[in-house]
């Protein structure tokens, strides 16, 4: 899900990278192009297994791996032409403030439930009722990552966290960007992920890189996301497609 607490004038060539770096604990990176008129936080929900602490969330800073998706396209035969990469939910409370992080140039926050949203700073609260119009996140968690305004192309977010879903990778890839969700949106995106083996129908739509990881990933830069003996998949989502986010059977 790609969710804003304000404004946003633009959001393109959005691009994720999932894997599942241990048993049950998947990562997750997200880089996209966000022209803003004011600093604004962007939400993406996540599965997490029910009860995960605060801490459960490690935030991985790839300020210095900015073209971490650019090195991703190296790996397959027609890399993808032009890439540029190379408000409250919950009643008020007196809990304690969430955490922030510092990732690079951006700050970040794990919001282990709904109603914890209104621990976060005011300016970057979801409209009221948002959330709760996609059902199924009502016991996730949620990570917060907030900008500054402009015109900018964001270095990869980055995280880890502890994924229900454990023969499974998790993509966010549900819009909602005016407080409404849509049967169907425009999408822009790019999903590239890794898998404990190769092959298997549910790689079937997915486009397979020419090598190990190794060979052209620059795997030791990203923090031990990509593993460097493992190829890499990718699918394209381009136009009006439904409004939904993608899972991959973890093969």
């Amino acid at each position: 899900m790609c969710m804003f607490s304000g404004k946003v004038k633009e959001v393109s060539n959005t691009r994720i990278f999932a894997r599942m770096v241990a048993p049950a604990r998947q990562g997750l990176v997200y880089a996209m192009h966000v022209d803003t008129p004011a600093e604004v936080a962007m939400v993406l929900p996540l599965p997490v297994v029910a009860g995960s602490a605060e801490d459960a969330v490690k935030f991985i800073d790839l300020s210095k791996f900015p073209h971490f998706f650019a090195s991703l396209d190296k790996g397959f035969p027609s890399p993808a032409a032009g890439d540029p990469f190379a408000n409250s939910l919950g009643p008020p409370t007196r809990s304690a403030p969430l955490k922030v992080h510092q990732v690079g140039s951006f700050e970040a926050s794990y919001v282990p439930k709904m109603a914890d949203f209104s621990r976060l700073d005011a300016r970057f609260r979801l409209p009221e009722g948002s959330l709760e119009k996609v059902g199924i996140y009502q016991d996730y968690g949620f990570a917060v990552f907030k900008f500054k305004p402009g015109k900018q192309k964001v270095h990869p977010m980055a995280l880890t966290f502890p994924s229900r879903f454990a023969d499974r990778l998790f993509f966010p890839t549900v819009h909602i960007h005016d407080g409404e969700v849509h049967e169907k949106e425009t999408f822009d995106h790019n999903l590239y992920a890794q898998c404990l083996l190769r092959g298997g129908r549910a790689l079937l739509q997915w486009e397979e890189s020419n090598a190990n990881a190794i060979v052209f990933a620059q795997a030791g830069l990203s923090e031990g996301l990509i593993d460097a003996t493992k190829h890499v998949y990718r699918m394209k989502l381009k136009g009006e497609l439904k409004n939904e986010d993608h899972f991959l059977a973890n093969v």
